[in-house]
């Protein structure tokens, strides 16, 4: 037994300077030196028992070996349970000589009691069993638990907000390191123990958080942590940032703090408000914010007062985007906002409307006299010129204005009735403002039953198509007419089409206009003499897409007529909005055999460019050539060289706007056009009239002196 105590203590010293067990080889390799000296101090305890027993018997030796024996034996369970092995070894070489002896020595009773001794064996095994499957256990979750640990401690401390826990007592048991570097701290740790207050009073100490913001924030994130729900809590600290806490209870009685920095997120919704309510160009607010701000104070305060509200807009602004580009355009626009910025007091709102157009509201206004100084005093420092990119801009604006009591108006009603007023200021000429007065409101809802009116005219087909005869100078006989269209309102009659015509262009159905007084004039030119031809004017907008060849060919299909007996008349208006188009579309209307005519010759700044670029095939000069010729050599003198102009160009002329004799006569002798047309002749006729006049003669053809007639055809 000594020997076998020494040989295993030498073991474990050898263990112990040995590099220790890093692999299963190794393991393997000590496990076997750890067999061999358990195996063999167990063997010899077996032996000593085995010997006191039977083979020397000795009433003390038997019950002082048996004790040591069971003693040490039931200590294997302890010491070896990490090896079955060694348990097996062990349990086998203890008990095993100690039941063999008992059974050798004789007698019933100590043969039973060896028996007894044999089931022991194992009970010690599954003993070992049990010890190693639970410390095993253990271990493992350990590990797991080590493991879960670090990955929370991980998740924890990577997180970009910032999270503390409270126990039910409101002290913070849980903290990480975002939370400590936002409050300040140098590590987690240090939050440990401190309540919600001493949290918050940290920031009041060094100066970040004011001492009412702290007892808001306690105050409310307190009610999130012990009554449920989601507070949140929003403070602004000194040094500019922005922390957003957000509180709730947490399971087992926990209190749940999270916490982060949302300085840029704050920062980027300003910028996005500010670019929701602010005009990105001037930087005063937008319609819908200047909608919102107006509607706020009509609201409040007295709302006896009368308050004013003013529209302005830029005349010819379109003119300067077109010939100088947009960005110049852009800079008269901020020019223009700020000289009306320092035009203004801080009773008055600003707003860059849309486009070239501006807003000013008068929270309080005495009397309509004030608000005509105010705004005298606007207009008087607006004017002027600016410099934009080197070109010197000249501004000129036209205004309209409305003045009512806050209590009974709203804003849509006010900015109707400011632009009713600034519609008629640029009606009078522009470069001037006008107060809105109850007749605007009237004529403008006039206008508005019309367009209704007009637009179910239309659709019903009831507008009618007249002629007015064009004349052949030389002949005097009707060589063709011109298409007029007619609209008799049911109610307040004949409207001019100075009037309608307008307002069809302001619709969008002035092409549908035109198509009905094309295919109607088509049908009834079909119908008359073959000399007869039927002139139509198309509108600028009949001009803006290609389907316009497609509507003169369809017009010419259905009513079977010979396209050399169409002529289409071309304003100058058309030719400006889109000259190289429209080109293109002349020249695939006289591919038809449609002739072209350009209409209101000298009307415009630039017509004289237009003889020799386009396909024309005629010249209609306008009637205010005529107003003098009779008593102006000059102005005769223009005439006649238009006329040979056009002439030497290959153009055919016609001469509109004939109302008397003399105009008649001086055509006739000094000018001799082609063509002449005009009241003199009468007013303009149905279809029916005009077959019955195609072949009518004017008695003064062969005799110029009947010219001096007094009486009217």
């Amino acid at each position: 037994m000594l020997f076998a105590g020494l040989y295993r203590y030498y073991g474990i010293r050898k263990g112990e300077l040995a590099e220790g067990i890093n692999d299963y080889a190794s393991a393997k390799r000590w496990e076997i030196h750890y067999l061999i000296g358990g195996t063999i101090q167990a063997f010899f305890l077996g032996l000593f028992c085995f010997t006191a027993i039977f083979w020397k018997p000795d009433t003390f030796g038997e019950v002082g070996s048996i004790a040591v024996i069971m003693g040490s034996t039931v200590t294997i369970v302890g010491r070896n349970y990490g090896s079955r092995a060694m348990v097996t070894v062990q349990s086998l070489a203890c008990v095993a000589p100690i039941a063999v002896g008992l059974m050798l020595k004789g007698g019933f009773n100590n043969f039973v009691l060896g028996l007894y001794l044999v089931p022991f064996m194992f009970v010690i095994k599954k003993m070992a069993d049990n010890v190693r499957t639970v410390l095993f256990n253990a271990l493992k979750e350990e590990r797991r638990s080590s493991s879960l640990a670090q990955r929370f401690n991980r998740a924890l401390n990577t997180m970009s907000h910032g999270l503390v826990m409270f126990s039910p007592e409101g002290n913070v048991v849980v903290a990480n390191a975002q939370a400590a570097e936002i409050l300040g701290f140098k590590s987690s740790e240090q939050l440990l123990g401190r309540t919600l207050k001493a949290l918050l009073m940290r920031g009041v100490a060094g100066g970040l958080l004011s001492a009412k913001d702290c007892h808001y924030a306690e105050t409310r994130l307190t009610r999130g942590l012990r009554e449920g729900g989601d507070q949140k809590v929003m403070l602004r600290l000194t040094d500019g940032r922005h922390l957003e806490f957000s509180a709730r209870e947490g399971r087992d009685e926990l209190g749940v703090l999270t916490f982060e920095e949302v300085t840029q997120r704050v920062e980027a919704e300003a910028k996005i408000r500010f670019m929701a309510r602010y005009d990105s160009l001037t930087g005063l607010p937008n319609r819908a914010y200047f909608h919102e701000i107006v509607s706020e104070l009509l609201a409040g305060g007295d709302p006896a007062r009368l308050c004013g509200l003013a529209v302005f807009d830029l005349d010819d602004f379109k003119s300067t985007n077109d010939t100088l580009g947009h960005p110049i355009g852009d800079g008269l626009i901020y020019a223009v906002a700020e000289k009306l910025a320092a035009a203004t007091s801080d009773d008055e709102q600003i707003s860059r409307f849309g486009g070239d157009e501006f807003m000013i509201f008068f929270n309080r206004v005495e009397d309509e006299k004030e608000l005509s100084l105010r705004l005298a005093m606007i207009f008087e420092k607006l004017q002027g010129e600016v410099d934009v990119a080197g070109h010197s801009l000249r501004i000129q604006a036209s205004g309209g204005a409305a003045l009512a009591p806050a209590g009974v108006s709203d804003v849509d009603t006010m900015i109707v009735k400011a632009d009713l007023a600034l519609y008629k200021a640029k009606e009078q000429g522009k470069n001037g403002w006008r107060l809105f007065e109850a007749e605007m409101d009237a004529a403008f809802r006039n206008r508005q039953v019309m367009k209704t009116d007009l637009r179910s005219a239309v659709e019903a087909k009831s507008l009618r198509v007249v002629f007015q005869p064009i004349v052949d100078i030389k002949s005097m006989q009707i060589s063709g007419c011109e298409a007029l269209c007619r609209w008799d309102h049911p109610e307040l009659g004949p409207i001019s089409p100075g009037t309608f015509i307008p307002l069809a262009e302001e619709m969008g159905i002035v092409s549908e206009i035109s198509a009905l007084v094309l295919q109607a004039a088509c049908e009834e030119c079909a119908s008359w003499p073959e000399h007869l031809r039927v002139s139509v004017n198309l509108s600028a907008k009949d001009f803006h897409s290609g389907s316009v060849v497609n509507l003169v060919q369809d017009a010419l299909t259905k009513a079977d007529l010979s396209p050399h007996r169409l002529e289409i008349e071309v304003t100058e208006t058309a030719l400006l909005d889109d000259k190289m188009s429209t080109r293109t579309y002349l020249e695939d209307l006289r591919r038809l055999g449609v002739s072209i005519a350009l209409d209101d010759f000298g009307t415009g700044y630039s017509s004289l460019s237009y003889l020799h670029t386009l396909p024309l095939d005629k010249v209609k000069i306008d009637g205010s050539f005529l107003v003098d010729v009779t008593k102006n050599d000059r102005s005769l003198r223009l005439l006649t060289s238009v006329v040979e102009l056009s002439r030497n160009l290959g153009l055919a002329v016609t001469v509109e706007g004939v109302e008397t004799f003399a105009q008649l006569k001086i055509l006739s002798t000094a000018v001799q056009p082609d063509l002449v047309q005009g009241f003199l002749f009468g007013s303009a006729l149905t279809a029916t009239g005009i077959e019955t006049m195609s072949s009518r003669v004017w008695p003064f053809a062969n005799n110029p002196k009947a010219l001096e007639a007094p009486r009217r055809l």
